[in-house]
Formats: C-alpha cells, structure tokens, sequence
C-alpha cells in the first residue's frame, strides 16, 4: 500500500496555491476595468456585473487545473485531486452561463423600462426574456449536472445501462411527469405567443389581478386586495380568460344608475362631462349617458367613461356614482325612484285614504293646498295621483287601495 508522501507534494502544492492567488488577483484588479470597458454597453455591463461572483472562483480553478495538468502520472493522489478539481470547474462554468444569461435579462430590462405611459412593447420584451431565461437556466443546470455525473466511470455506466432500457423509461417518465412537461411546452408557447405579459390585467375564475411573475411552470396573479393567486401555465392554454390589457391598457367601464321618470336628463349629461373632465383618470375618449332600461317604477341609466387604464377606470366610475347621486339629491330630489298608485277619482281617494288610516290609529293631517294626506299617504287632488307611505301605526297598505 502505497502511502501519501508530503514531501512530493510540497512544490505542487505552493505551485498550485501561487497560481491561485495570481488568478484571484487578476480577477481583483482588474474589475475596474471591465466596468470601464463596458459601460457604454448596457449588455456587456449587466453581464459582467453579475459575472462578478462566478469568475471569483472561475478564475482560481482553472489556474489549478492548468497546474495540477503539468504534475507527474506518477504523484501519489493526483488523480482524486484532478478529477475533484474538475467538478468544481464544471459547477463554476454552469454558474458562470447561468450569471450571464441573468446579465442579458437585465440588460433587457434597463432597455425596455416599464414605468413609462405606453409600456405594452416593454411589456412583452420582458416576458420572453424572463420565461426564456429560466428555460436556459434550467436547461444550464441540468448539462452541468450531467457532465458532473459522467466524471465518474460508474455512473456512466448507469448512463449506458439506462440507454438500453430507453423505450421503457421514457414511456414510464413521460407518463408520471405529463403535468411537468405540459408547464413547459406551455411556457414555450407563452413566451412565444404572449397571451398573457408581465403587468397584464386578468381576469381569472372571477378575480380581478396584475400578472406580477411568470414562472418555468406557473403564473403568479396578484389579486387587488394584495392576495396571490396561482395558476399553473397548461391553464392559459386549456381555458378562456379576460385580458383587459392585451393590446392597450386603455378601458372603458360602466356606471348604472335607477332614477324615476321625472329626472331631466340634460342636466345630469352636463354634471357627468363636468365630473369627468374634472378627473385626471378620465382620458377624454368616451363619456355618454343613456337611457338602457325601464320598469314599471324606475329607469335605469347606463354612464359610460374611458380611463387611461382599469385601475384609474375603477376610481373614476366610483367619483362619478357619488357626484351623479349627490347631484340629483341637491338639484333634482324628486328623481330619486319611487312608487306610484292611480286612484279613481279625488272624491274615492279623500274617502278611501282617511279609513286606512283609521284602521292604522293614524290621524289625519292637514296638507298643503290642492292636495289632502293621510296617515303618511299623500294624494294630489288635481291629477288623481297618490304617493303611498307606510302609515306611522306600522300597518303597510297595499300596493293599490280598492276601488
């Protein structure tokens, strides 16, 4: 048995540590200058900046490779030291790759900002980037992984025994990780085709949220109120959803509103253009009132507005709802939906209303002139029309006092 001499290892050891410190020392100083040297790239900089950890120990190993390549076959242990040398090398390659291909993201991001007004092209640039990025990075971390592996004689041998069982296993594999790869593929066509980007505005089994990241297998969805929602990537593929920001960010939103048959309509267009233009959300494309329904009480009016995105829509639609009500409350109160009787006849709604109200143990008070109220019944003389209240005893008429 052969044992371990110090003393043959002496020279190559301080050769070994030397070449270290002089790798270790050309990376130190001249870092400087790489910054200088790049800075007018927006590309190379961001890759060498994040380069910076990687080479740190990139440059070391391969300076003891190189030295451990010139020492003697015949150096007791230089073989375990080689070959542990190497996987070391290859992790700092892998890492290296995976450092520059984060480099170019965020050279892709300094390019495209997204904090501007129009930021749909930025947008789709950064979703490509991102969901191509963590492909290669997993793609990076698998290779390394396997040339780790093929350094050691045995588990090549798993590798050549696995091959000649491949029809099987990649049947078996395919089968229990279809989820895994259909994330993948979905992935792929999502970066491609970008029905969804970072920022877009979804809407998803009912939640209304910003798409805040695009994984290699998932997208998370950051709901309104600060909730995450995930949603695995085969989803977008198999299911239809809203995308309030595919092309534009601009939206138009709705506001309803009931009033009765008596409202002036003219009056609330005029307020409604002046509580728009008054908002910096309002984009000044669309602001229309209209009649949309009817009922046998009320008419319900639909006011329609544009905003520069859905956020600044919801806040807009939210000013004009309270500006339209505290409007008709101010100038028009009678517009407020209410409910109507006809009664037969002046003389029939005199007798019919004071009995009702007798049988409520309500008394009947005097009322302006051309018009007699009962038991918080008000009844217009002149044109036979009659506004029902509930009686003060607690007893509700109904709808329509008999004839």
């Amino acid at each position: 048995m052969q044992h371990f001499d110090l003393y043959e290892w002496w020279q190559p050891l301080a050769v070994g540590l030397g070449a270290a410190v002089l790798a270790w020392l050309v990376y130190r100083f001249s870092q400087p200058l790489v910054r200088r040297v790049t800075q007018h790239s927006p590309v190379l900089h961001a890759v060498a900046v994040r380069l910076q950890p990687a080479l740190k120990w990139l440059l070391p190993l391969i300076a003891l490779e190189l030295v451990w390549a010139g020492v003697p076959d015949e150096l007791r242990g230089i073989d375990g030291l080689r070959h542990w040398t190497g996987i070391a090398l290859i992790g700092a390659f892998t890492a290296a790759a995976i450092a520059a291909v984060r480099g170019v993201v965020d050279a892709v991001a300094l390019l495209h900002p997204q904090d501007v007004a129009d930021n749909l092209e930025a947008r789709r640039v950064m979703t490509q980037a991102r969901v191509l990025s963590r492909i290669a990075i997993a793609g990076l971390l698998l290779a390394g992984l396997a040339f780790m592996l093929m350094t050691f004689p045995r588990a090549r041998q798993l590798g050549t025994s696995l091959l000649a069982s491949a029809g099987l296993s990649a049947l078996v594999i395919g089968i229990a990780a279809k989820s895994v790869f259909g994330n993948l593929l979905a992935g792929l066509q999502i970066a491609l085709s970008q029905p969804i980007r970072i920022d877009d505005v979804l809407i998803v089994e009912n939640e209304w949220g910003r798409v805040e990241e695009i994984t290699g297998t998932y997208v998370v969805l950051k709901i309104w109120d600060e909730r995450r929602l995930i949603i695995p990537l085969q989803w977008f593929i198999e299911h239809p959803f809203q995308n309030w920001t595919r092309t534009t960010s601009q939206i138009i939103g709705s506001v309803m509103l009931w009033v009765d048959y008596t409202t002036d309509l003219g009056p609330m267009r005029a307020e409604a253009t002046r509580l728009a233009q008054s908002s910096q959300d309002y984009d000044g494309r669309v602001c229309l009132l209209q009649v949309v329904e009817t009922s046998e009480n009320a008419m319900q009016l639909r006011l329609i507005v544009s905003s520069p995105s859905a956020g600044q829509n919801w806040d807009l639609r939210c000013l004009l709802r309270e500006g339209l009500i505290a409007f008709l409350q101010r100038s028009q109160p009678q517009a407020l939906p209410r409910v109507r009787a006809e009664l037969q006849g002046a003389a029939s709604a005199q007798n019919i209303l004071p009995s009702r109200a007798a049988e409520a143990g309500a008394t009947p008070a005097a009322s302006a002139p051309g018009a007699q109220a009962t038991g918080g019944s008000e009844v217009n003389t002149q044109t036979g029309m009659a506004s029902l209240a509930a009686p003060t005893g607690g007893v509700t008429p109904p709808a329509a006092p008999p004839r």
